[in-house]
């Protein structure tokens, strides 16, 4: 039997899945991750993938998919919201602890395979997977393979700046990675937020304004439709760049039902050309992008 074992590294849980060669999943399980302890979270993977195997009867690939990336000058994990996997040698000590080699990807890159492979981006010649969650992440797939680049940072789009800035956002909130107007602090749902708080003195939850637009709430109305425009100009970027055939979105906010409607009549002004056929998707695989994609590294 052809197994390959996904791993979704997150800071609050690992998620690993088993699929064999028809792209099926045999095996899936959730843990908690061990909270700042590198040895532990080690310990931990390669246990899910020995019991895993055990329940199978068949050895398997592995790969993981994790935030941050290796780092191609140094080969440490950098970036990662795990903050204790910074700067260790994660894919070594990995190796050592399952005796193979592992495959190891951002997150956004696992998202942008997994669509690409078998989901709502299956067959596209090139592919720009979008993450707005806690963050904002990118992952760019040509002719079903990842773009690494030369750096390692293809698609991170989220640490570049919101592009064409107004008057009224500049020079746009600090982010944590020490800028000022980084994408991520305007489209992340934290950034959604955080808006809405600075324009009008309420505090709500993303999904309280999604709720309270639904109801006709005005305010929260203003703040989801600023997100949408600024969702273009940052999209219409990046099909100036890569001009893709789709682009599939995924993270919490992809959740958001208008966005496709609204986001594609708004990024037409920014984009150079007269017209724009690149499609803009609501993700397939949900949550299980991520594990999916991180098999299919191999």
């Amino acid at each position: 039997m052809t197994l390959k074992i996904g791993i979704d590294l997150g800071g609050s849980k690992i998620e690993i899945a088993a699929l064999d060669a028809d792209r099926q999943v045999l095996a899936r399980r959730r843990v908690a991750t061990p909270e700042g302890d590198y040895d532990a979270i080690l310990a931990v993977i390669a246990a899910l993938v020995r019991e895993t195997e055990n329940a199978l009867g068949a050895k398997a690939s592995v790969g993981v998919a994790t935030p941050g990336s290796i780092s191609a000058a140094s080969g440490l994990l950098r970036n990662s919201n795990s903050t204790c996997l910074n700067g260790r040698p994660f894919k070594q000590d990995l190796e050592r602890a399952l005796g193979r080699p592992v495959r190891i990807a951002n997150d956004a890159n696992c998202f942008a395979l997994s669509e690409t492979v078998d989901g709502a981006a299956a067959r596209a010649g090139v592919v720009f997977g979008v993450i707005l969650g806690t963050g904002v992440g990118g992952g760019v797939v040509v002719d079903g393979k990842l773009l690494i680049g030369a750096n390692a940072i293809a698609g991170e789009w989220g640490h570049n700046p919101l592009p064409s800035m107004r008057d009224d956002e500049r020079p746009g909130p600090q982010c944590y990675c020490g800028r000022c107007g980084c994408i991520e602090t305007f489209l992340s749902g934290p950034g959604l937020s955080a808006h809405h708080q600075r324009v009008n003195g309420v505090v709500l939850p993303v999904e309280e304004i999604v709720e309270r637009t639904s109801g006709g709430d005005p305010a929260c109305e203003a703040t989801l439709a600023r997100y949408e425009e600024r969702l273009a100009r940052a999209l219409a970027g990046v099909i100036n760049l890569l001009d893709p055939d789709v682009i599939v979105l995924g993270g919490g906010l992809s959740n958001l039902e208008r966005l496709y409607r609204n986001v594609p009549r708004l990024w037409t002004s920014h984009v150079f050309s007269h017209v724009v056929q690149t499609r803009l998707l609501k993700n397939l695989h949900g949550d299980s992008s991520g594990v999916r994609g991180a098999a299919w590294l191999w």
